[in-house]
């Protein structure tokens, strides 16, 4: 135990330990607040279909030769979130079709761009690296996590402030909508700050493991408490929580931090469907 705390103290003297733990608690802690809404508005799997969108619009930039590819990530990623969350309920393709269609298309007109006409020597492991992250939350410039930092107060600051109106929306959207809310344009807002959280996250978890922030610290919290704004508050510190350990497991051990992290989310998940059973009895 002992070395394991030496070692520990002499990495966290290290900026990009302390990048990684920063970005890591930030972008955790954002995908839980929103993961609660998409849960029980049955669009869970959202996540998975929008980071492929992001992970097409990432081979446009790299194509393209931009070097921040955040320009055309970050639009194209918003956009595709509109169209899925409040494209409306007169769509003739809906909810999981239409996120499998524009998820498989993304991430096939992505690697094959990037098969075509990228100039790297190691395609395979740029598209390994981008699905997965690798160890791309290791590699963070002071200037992402000032950009992360200032994202995730907008979106915390977002949820707050419009939190009544998120919830009116995600239990009751026709309800909400008779007694005078604007059921579309807080979709609108939904829709875009899931997008903003899915771009942060990339750099966490890669593109594949997207979902696993969002829906994990949700359906855990929801196995213990029932009340909307105990279970949000939950999701978050559960989030936090395992992303840090995550994070320093994987330093201490060298284990890959996106899969690190996904891991304790799973046995986290384990420990509160157990402590459920057991309050329920």
């Amino acid at each position: 135990m002992a070395g394991l705390f030496d070692k520990f103290s002499l990495y966290i003297q290290y900026p990009f330990v302390q990048y990684a733990l920063i970005a890591g608690v930030l972008i955790a802690l954002c995908s839980s607040l929103l993961g609660v809404t998409l849960v029980l508005k049955r669009f869970s799997f959202i996540g998975d279909g929008l980071s492929h969108v992001a992970f097409g619009a990432m081979a446009i930039a790299t194509v393209l030769h931009i070097k921040n590819d955040m320009l055309i990530v970050m639009p194209i990623t918003v956009l595709s979130a509109i169209l899925l969350l409040a494209g409306g309920k007169n769509r003739k393709i809906k909810g999981d079709a239409a996120i499998a269609m524009i998820s498989v298309g993304s991430l096939a007109i992505g690697y094959m761009l990037m098969n075509l006409f990228s100039g790297s020597s190691n395609i395979s492991g740029d598209v390994c690296s981008t699905l997965f992250g690798s160890t791309s939350i290791l590699t963070l410039s002071k200037l992402d996590v000032w950009l992360c930092v200032i994202l995730s107060i907008v979106v915390v600051a977002v949820f707050v402030i419009f939190y009544n109106k998120i919830f009116a929306v995600t239990f009751d959207e026709s309800f909400a909508q008779a007694t005078g809310t604007n059921a579309g344009a807080y979709n609108l807002l939904i829709a875009v700050i899931i997008a903003v959280i899915i771009v942060l996250a990339m750099n966490l978890v890669g593109s594949l493991l997207i979902s696993a922030l969002v829906i994990f610290p949700a359906l855990s919290a929801m196995r213990v408490f029932k009340n909307f704004k105990a279970v949000t508050i939950c999701s978050a510190l559960f989030s936090v929580i395992c992303a840090l350990l995550g994070i320093l497991i994987s330093i201490l051990g060298g284990t890959p931090v996106d899969s690190t992290i996904v891991a304790v989310d799973i046995v986290g998940f384990i420990i509160f469907y157990v402590i459920g059973i057991i309050r329920r009895k």
